[in-house]
């Protein structure tokens, strides 16, 4: 049988008469990558987290060009970044005094370039699978996935996130992690709209996996158990430094002052710790500061942990060198503490610029970024002893990163979290931030201390609930207990990669399906 080019397309796009205008898809689409928001923190309304990407299943599954497929994604993707992430506005334009349209503008820009990965996933779904729900979520992970790694990193956005409090699915957590609970969530979300176009069996696959999270659940199994030691009383200090003061020269007394103000009341406990660079100096400067808190520390057997830009003279060669390395980092003091952690993840353009070198070419800012940036703390890293314990750390925006997070909390009892968020002000940024806490503790089966410098300052137990809460935006101390807690999760052993495996498999198959397909098309 032969078939002429009119007859080809008709078999192949069945559909494309039935196609909406691709201006009223795209609006869509942006609109339904934009609504996700509100499926994390603050909001918290986690079936939005099922509708928003089911929204752009429906839109990808009529027949259509690989171009129309990208645009569509990419409008996704983008809306779920410009407004997912418009916290970043307070901190360019607030705290960065760049003016409001350009601020505007480089958060357009930055949610159109996130806006690549949904976009991409959008073609690759057309052009390349088959399409119907496996393939899809599996190629929405492969994307939050890539998110962790691919150009430094932005890990944020994940549908996982949306479930950290909804147990009865985010119990896969400690099992495979976040990518696990997303991977359900997106296969369920397309699986409804299957079910819609009366195309059930989809739904199968999805209920099973439910059938599974849910009895998890209930027989709320212990992956890690308690260490047999007593809990710690801890006392997290939340200094409340406005931005804009924070690292004036002419206020970092004034900081010192109010962080000894708020501990002094505190001597005594097992623990306190300090946020994210409460010590707005390097150690080298502080050193007459540091060495009275020490000697109150270890009168009063406390363990003092805190953030602070440490400079290593000891790596520092001057006939190589221009000046020491320096870190953002986290040192353990006082009674029973050793130890300090270097952060690994640093934050482009605020703590390192990325692609270094390349300032080189334009004379004014040649050798600018050695001056900007910190220094990347090593992968192996041993974490601090305090009080008999072994404390995993992880300092602000890296706990977002789940590999990074779970190797450093292999072979510790619990683990800390230190931030600043006050660059975000009252947005959901902060909020959204503690949510991956919360996930964090629940994949590593470890009890979490998060002390901020505005909040959210919390106490968080291995399940990934909120024990102890501060207030935000308040200059005040949050008490409580810790429980220390020895064995690992299956996340903590394998990671992503039983995850990963299933993906591939899954997309392998949907191709081979495709390409199958495609051929007894043409053939008949």
């Amino acid at each position: 049988m032969r078939l002429t080019t009119v007859d080809l397309q008709k078999r192949l796009n069945p559909d494309s008469s039935k196609r909406m205008p691709l201006g009223l898809t795209i609006v869509i689409a942006l609109l339904a990558g934009a609504m996700f928001l509100f499926a994390l923190a603050p909001y918290g309304i986690w079936p939005i987290a099922l509708l928003s990407p089911a929204i752009l299943y429906a839109l990808l599954l009529p027949e259509m060009t690989g171009k129309r497929a990208f645009f569509i994604g990419h409008a996704y993707g983008t809306g779920l970044f410009c407004v997912g992430a418009f916290w970043l506005y307070t901190s360019i334009h607030v705290y960065g005094n760049t003016p409001v349209w350009l601020a505007l503008i480089m958060i357009a820009l930055m949610g159109l370039g996130m806006g690549l990965f949904h976009g991409f996933l959008a073609l690759i779904f057309n052009r390349m699978l088959g399409r119907q729900p496996l393939s899809f979520a599996a190629l929405w992970i492969l994307q939050e996935w890539m998110k962790t790694w691919l150009f430094t990193g932005f890990p944020w956005l994940f549908v996982g996130y949306a479930f950290t409090e909804q147990y009865w699915l985010s119990s896969l957590a400690p099992i495979a992690g976040v990518f696990a609970v997303s991977f359900v969530a997106v296969l369920l979300a397309a699986s409804i709209v299957e079910l819609l176009r009366r195309r059930g069996g989809y739904m199968i696959v999805s209920i099973a996996l439910l059938v599974i999270s849910t009895s998890l659940w209930l027989m709320n199994p212990q992956w890690t158990k308690p260490k047999g030691t007593p809990n710690l009383s801890v006392s997290l200090i939340q200094g409340n430094i406005p931005q804009d003061l924070k690292w004036l020269t002419e206020f970092q007394v004034e900081t010192l002052n109010i962080y000894a103000t708020l501990t002094s009341t505190e001597w005594g406990r097992d623990i306190v710790l300090w946020p994210e660079s409460s010590i707005p100096m390097f150690q080298t400067e502080a050193w007459g500061f540091i060495n009275e808190m020490v000697k109150i520390a270890n009168e009063t057997n406390t363990t003092w942990v805190t953030g602070i830009p440490y400079k290593d003279e000891a790596a520092f060669d001057p006939s190589t060198d221009k000046y020491p390395p320096f870190y953002n980092s986290v040192i353990a003091l006082g009674a029973e503490a050793e130890g300090l952690y270097k952060k690994q993840r640093l934050v482009p353009f605020g703590e390192y610029i990325p692609f270094e070198g390349l300032l080189d070419i334009l004379p004014d800012l040649a050798g600018s970024q050695d001056i900007m940036s910190y220094s990347r703390g090593s992968e192996q890293q041993s974490p601090l002893q305090v009080r008999g314990h072994s404390l995993g750390s992880a300092v602000c925006y890296e706990v977002a990163y789940p590999d990074t997070t779970r190797k450093n909390a292999i072979g510790t009892d619990f683990l800390l979290t230190i931030s600043n968020d006050a660059w975000f002000g009252t947005s959901a940024g902060p909020l959204q931030h503690l949510q991956m806490v919360q996930m964090r503790a629940l994949e590593n089966g470890r009890w979490f201390m998060r002390a901020t410098n505005t909040g959210v300052t919390a106490i968080i137990d291995h399940k990934g609930r909120i024990v102890e809460r501060a207030p935000q935006f308040e200059r005040t101390v949050l008490r409580g207990e810790v429980q220390a807690r020895v064995g690992n999760t299956p996340f903590m052993r394998f990671g992503h990669y039983p995850v990963l495996f299933v993906i591939t498999l899954l997309l392998l198959l949907s191709y081979l399906g495709k390409r199958a397909t495609n051929r007894a098309n043409l053939g008949k």
